[in-house]
């Protein structure tokens, strides 16, 4: 398994799944949560090269996820796609062990930028 995606909306897993696809991440696997508490049950069966997650998400928040996460001593890679786009929100993604942050709308080479150093290119 290669990803894990999580965002409440449906519509943007979609999209962001295109994205992927058009960023040349065609032959990636996968999985797919509704917020970070799925997420977490889904870790329990999968272990992805990458997460990527919303911030804003009902039942559990994707910075929340994140320190659940670490907390867990889960260093798996993990990614913020959202529209959170201030610094404060940026550095305390970081402090947790955020790789990137992808602010929406984003674009294909936005996501393909950072996907590359992490699943090491196409």
């Amino acid at each position: 398994m290669d990803l894990l995606l999580v965002d409440d909306s449906k519509t943007m897993r979609l999209l962001v799944h295109r994205a992927i696809r058009q960023a040349g991440y065609r032959s990636l696997t996968v999985c797919e949560a509704e917020n970070g508490a799925d997420a977490l049950e889904k870790l329990k069966s999968v272990k992805p090269r990458l997460i990527l997650s919303d911030w804003n998400m009902p039942e559990m928040s994707g910075i929340d996820f994140l320190r659940q996460l670490r907390e867990q001593n889960n260093l798996t890679p993990f990614g913020f796609i959202t529209s959170e786009a201030s610094k404060k929100f940026k550095d305390l993604a970081m402090s947790h062990g955020a790789s990137f942050i992808i602010v929406k709308p984003f674009n294909v080479d936005d996501v393909q930028a950072a996907l590359d150093p992490i699943l090491g290119g196409n």
